[in-house]
Formats: C-alpha cells, sequence, structure tokens
C-alpha cells in the first residue's frame, strides 16, 4: 500500500496523464491491439502484432531521435526500454512491408539504443533497466528491469540481426536472454511458483503478481530466441511457459473478464478494456504460433465478454473499485 504522500503524488500524476492522455505516456501504451497477419511464415519475419501506431508515435523524442515517454508529475520525461523496442518492432514491421530506408534507419536506432543500454545488474545479470520509481503494488525503486523488455528487446535484436548481419546485435540478444534462465532470487525474470509452472515477471515484486500481457510478450522473446538460434534451452522455456497458460489461464476468467494479474488483493485486478482486448489478441497469436486450439476457445470467450454491455460495465465497476482500495 503506498503510503499517504506518495497515493497523493499517484493521484495527480494519473489524473494529469487520464485528463491530458494526448500528452502522457499513454498515446503510446494504448494503441489498437491486432494481430499481425505478415508474422506467421516460417521463421523469423514480421513481428506477431503490427504496432503500426507505435511506429508512428508523435514524440517526444531526444535529440538522437529515440521516443520518450511523459509520465507527469514528479517521474515527468523517461526513456522506457520496452517502449523504444516496441517502437523499432513496429518500424521493422513498416520496413519490411515497404522497403522504406528511413523506417530501416529507425529501427536500428532502437536496436542500437538497446545495445548501448543493457547493463549487469547488481546480481551481475544483463539487463535493461528503468530509471525513474514506479507505484505498484509494492513501489518499484530505480533502477528496475522486467521480464517485459527482456522480451521485447530480444525480439527487436534478433530481427536486427537477422536483417543487418551485425554480431553486435545478436550478442546482446545471447547476454540479455541469460535474464530468463536465472529466476528473480538470482536478479533474473524467470519465477517458479509452488505448482512448478514457471512464469516471465513483468514487474518483478514479493510476491510475484504473474502479470498476464507481460508474460505473454515476453514468452514470444524467448521464442524469438530460440527461432534465431535453435537453442534447446529456448525451446524448453518456451514449452514451459505454455505450459504455464494451459495451467492457468482460467485463473484470470472472472466469468465475465480477464484479469491483468493475480495481485493477491482482496479484490481482483480487472483488466482494463484495452488490456481484456489486447489478451485476446495474444492469445490469438499463441494460437498461431502454437497450433493449440485452447488458445483460440479462451480467445473467443473473453471476446464475447467484450461484446456484452453489461460485462464491460461490471469490469469497469470492478476497476474503478480496486484502484480506490488498493492504489
Amino acid at each position: 500500500m503506498l503510503a499517504q504522500a506518495s497515493r497523493l503524488q499517484y493521484y495527480r500524476r494519473i489524473f494529469s496523464a487520464y485528463l491530458l492522455p494526448d500528452k502522457s505516456h499513454l498515446s503510446f501504451w494504448h494503441d489498437q491491439p491486432q494481430a499481425n497477419p505478415n508474422a506467421f511464415g516460417a521463421g523469423l519475419g514480421e513481428y506477431y502484432m503490427p504496432f503500426l501506431e507505435k511506429a508512428d508515435y508523435p514524440g517526444p523524442y531526444d535529440s538522437a531521435g529515440i521516443p520518450m515517454l511523459n509520465y507527469q508529475g514528479e517521474i515527468g520525461l523517461q526513456y522506457n526500454p520496452i517502449a523504444i523496442a516496441q517502437w523499432g518492432l513496429g518500424n521493422y514491421n513498416q520496413f519490411r512491408r515497404s522497403g522504406d530506408q528511413h523506417r530501416k534507419r529507425k529501427f536500428q536506432m532502437a536496436a542500437d539504443w538497446m545495445c548501448a543500454h543493457l547493463e549487469r545488474n547488481s546480481a551481475d545479470v544483463w539487463v535493461w533497466n528503468h530509471y525513474f520509481n514506479w507505484e505498484y503494488r509494492t513501489p518499484l525503486r530505480a533502477p528496475w528491469c522486467s521480464g517485459l523488455a527482456q522480451g521485447q528487446g530480444i525480439s527487436l535484436l534478433a530481427r536486427a540481426h537477422l536483417e543487418t548481419g551485425d554480431l553486435q546485435y545478436f550478442e546482446t540478444a545471447e547476454r540479455a536472454f541469460d535474464s530468463f534462465r536465472k529466476s528473480t532470487s538470482e536478479g533474473g525474470v524467470s519465477f517458479t511458483d509452488g505448482s512448478g509452472d514457471l512464469w516471465f515477471e513483468e514487474y518483478i515484486v514479493s510476491p510475484p503478481t504473474h502479470i498476464l500481457n507481460g508474460f505473454i510478450w515476453a514468452a514470444w522473446g524467448v521464442y524469438d530466441y530460440f527461432l534465431a538460434t535453435k537453442e534447446a534451452a529456448a525451446e524448453r522455456l518456451f514449452a514451459m511457459a505454455i505450459h504455464t497458460l494451459h495451467a492457468n489461464l482460467e485463473k484470470f476468467d472472472l466469468g465475465f473478464w480477464s484479469l491483468y494479474e493475480q495481485s493477491g488483493t482482496w479484490l481482483p485486478m480487472v483488466a482494463s478494456p484495452f488490456y481484456h482486448q489486447l489478451h485476446v489478441v495474444q492469445l490469438r497469436v499463441m494460437h498461431r504460433l502454437t497450433g493449440d486450439e485452447y488458445f483460440s476457445r479462451v480467445a473467443d470467450r473473453w471476446e464475447a465478454y467484450g461484446r456484452s454491455f453489461s460485462k464491460r460495465t461490471r469490469a469497469l465497476c470492478y476497476k474503478g473499485a480496486f484502484k480506490l482500495c488498493h492504489y
């Protein structure tokens, strides 16, 4: 639970972000979730989501042309390695479709930034750090890393190496992948629960919260590393991620909406409409990657929830109550 002063700062920042979404970090994150139909050929190709709006992010950018996000309040303008990787992946998709060299330059700028900013954490594991404090159930203190950032960065760098042959991209991805071999207690991003299921944690807190969208995106990074290297360890980790989804997806289903995470709070953290739709798209991609019909069936069920006015209204009420009680 946030202290009183931190809670007030949080509300001021959130109100600023939502009242002025075109001038906040939300202008980057909330693009339209959709699967990329061009992404499912043999081997690495376009990324699994198009990220078209993210590729055309209007800014702000730094003097070198790297996107920055405005979190408002005390956090202000910051680099976010997840956003930079997704911006790069969106421009990579555009380059693959059009051959536009301007798009190629942008995705290489993102890949170069990721290479320059991978660093060892206090446990000697290579990670992309966030250099701002973040209000979460357990507040994250800078510098902090994320399994989501590790996965998205690897997905970008695997494609940059494929496109250019530049070994720095491969070597950086190789270093970053080690974070998936290490548990969160060892400075990595993987956590094995009491049932033996493996999670890739977006936010590394104790106890872990298993954020669904971050776990799936991180798993795609592991899969892309396997496609790029054919490494047995990556194939095994991705298979374990599939098993985890099979064993746990129903725990994210409230019967009328999906959960954002396993919060461990007395009120569950219901996904926002954006994240609920993102879950549906991610499960459709998982179906395409694995051929497993279970993911398609759950996506159909959750998509039907989203078409129901009463279920949408109920979910928004739950979401509002959660924010008031727990943040």
